[in-house]
């Protein structure tokens, strides 16, 4: 099962970094999301979250990777005619789904490097990571949590004919909701208990308290928690949809 795992995701991320479209997608719009971070928080008189705007652009790039990847898993099946042989194959459909969406996190970890970098060069912004081994554990619970939330949403998208069409009203949404880049004290009350069952919340706060030296591994346990909660629903959803899609005869429908 591991080596199922390892393999299918290395192998997608190989198809991934050969994408021009999954390359501008992980480093040059999160460039762009970066240098309007910079400016918003020198506007707003709080130099000090410079870095923090960066990890949160980062994070941005990340999650728009894994949506489009989450979204494009199924789609890209069905044009390619091979989302049949996927779930006739001898193995359960979440090993065959859940390495699309960790490559597409792996990749997505270009977006994090991209704007660390492009702040650091360009805008001076020193890489003062109050806790740097936890923010590197911060990073890959991170990737995780994203990865199983990709399971979850590209298990409801087989039964979508087009998933994009879902996939990307989504995008702003949910990184807003976690407060990858505005802080979620600042959204209305009603939002709290939505973000409060995102891993994505946890994980973009584990990064945080990283950089600014608060406490991460609460954050990012929660993260790896609500990650369990997704693998574990994908995979059952994968199984009841996957049926439902064969009996309704609409699984290999683009």
């Amino acid at each position: 099962m591991l080596r199922t795992l390892l393999i299918g995701t290395l192998l997608h991320a190989k198809h991934l970094s050969r994408s021009p479209f999954e390359i501008a997608l992980a480093l040059v719009i999160p460039l762009v999301q970066a240098t309007l971070a910079v400016y918003l928080f020198r506007a707003g008189d709080e130099p000090h979250r410079l870095l923090e705007a960066a990890v949160g652009a980062g994070l941005m790039g990340i999650w728009s990777s894994v949506l489009t990847g989450s979204g494009g898993a199924i789609q890209r099946q069905r044009w390619h005619g091979t989302l049949e042989m996927i779930m006739l194959a001898p193995r359960h459909p979440v090993l065959m789904i859940l390495p699309i969406t960790a490559a597409s996190a792996v990749t997505g970890t270009y977006s994090l490097l991209a704007t660390l970098l492009w702040g650091r060069l360009i805008y001076r912004i020193p890489l003062d990571f109050r806790h740097p081994v936890a923010f590197l554990v911060a990073a890959v619970v991170c990737v995780v949590g994203l990865s199983m939330f990709g399971l979850l949403m590209a298990s409801t998208f087989v039964l979508l004919r087009n998933a994009n069409a879902l996939a990307n009203p989504l995008e702003y949404p949910i990184w807003l909701l976690s407060g990858m880049l505005v802080p979620i004290a600042t959204l209305p009350s009603w939002t709290v208990p939505i973000a409060a069952v995102l891993p994505t919340t946890w994980g973009a706060r584990a990064l945080r308290e990283a950089t600014s030296g608060g406490p991460v591994w609460p954050s990012a346990g929660v993260c790896l928690a609500i990650s369990a909660a997704c693998l574990v629903l994908g995979a059952l959803f994968l199984v009841s949809f996957e049926r439902r899609a064969r009996a309704a005869g609409t699984l290999a429908l683009s």
